[in-house]
């Protein structure tokens, strides 16, 4: 049995991840418009909605803010990430260990690889020694499967969204998190390689209610799992609206404009 199937991160069977490690990946300008949100208590204040099964932070933040937050909100820890100033080759540095993700009470961990890379040799060694690590500890493994790299021309083609949803799979990751592809087809096929291992939508950038909470709703109709969601939910000015209407969606198989409308 996967861990998955026991473990907090997920909720009927479906799951929605909170991210917040944006402040490592894009640096200050995702908060341009919203400042306050600098400070990560906002952001794990958003995390206690029932919608969300969990937040993804990186170490630094999951020990400066999870200990305030630990009987309200599930624990992702980010394991690796890169800053915006990286000009090289896609890749990821390891921050944390499975080990210290465990000490500081994360109820998973998370893996950037970067299929298609110069570097997916290096980083695929690297998840095989975290992923064995996180199964001593029983924690489920969510890949950030993201195809990448001078040879990749368009990371969100249908062929290719399917083959990092493979990928992960083949690699032993428990969810993969992975860019819409474009169209409910596409991403049913994506789902349909991806085997008994569940499949979430990644976020991306801000965009308007009604747009983005269809894309979900067609994500849940194709058979994913649900979204892992920063900007669309802690750039807003009211996210628990949002929120409620992804619990809607989500959860209660509801549509886009019903969630909207309740």
């Amino acid at each position: 049995m996967r861990p998955i199937d026991d473990s907090p991160i997920v909720r009927d069977g479906n799951a929605c991840i909170l991210a917040m490690d944006h402040g490592l990946e894009h640096g200050p300008v995702d908060f341009e418009e919203v400042p306050e949100k600098l400070d990560p208590a906002t952001v794990f204040e958003t995390a206690t909605h029932d919608a969300v099964t969990c937040i993804a932070v990186q170490k630094g933040i999951a020990e400066g803010y999870y200990p305030s937050y630990e009987d309200d909100v599930n624990l992702l820890v980010k394991l690796n990430g890169t800053s915006n100033l990286w000009m090289g080759e896609p890749d990821s540095s390891l921050n944390c260990s499975v080990e210290y993700a465990a000490e500081i009470g994360a109820d998973a961990v998370g893996f950037t690889l970067y299929g298609g890379s110069n570097n997916e040799v290096e980083m695929a060694e690297e998840f095989r020694e975290i992923h064995e690590a996180a199964r001593e500890y029983d924690l489920p493994v969510v890949m950030w499967s993201y195809p990448r790299g001078q040879g990749l021309k368009n990371d969100t083609k249908p062929g290719t969204i399917s083959y990092a949803t493979r990928l992960a799979l083949e690699l032993g990751a428990d969810i993969a998190k992975v860019k819409y592809p474009g169209s409910a087809d596409a991403m049913e096929h994506a789902v349909q390689c991806a085997g008994d291992m569940k499949v979430v939508m990644s976020g991306g950038s801000k965009t308007d209610d009604l747009d983005f909470l269809s894309t979900v709703e067609a994500v849940i109709a194709a058979g994913g799992n649900g979204l892992a969601v920063g900007r669309n939910v802690w750039q807003r000015e009211n996210p628990e609206r949002l929120l409620d209407a992804l619990e809607k969606v989500i959860y209660e198989e509801e549509t886009a404009d019903a969630a909207l409308e309740a």
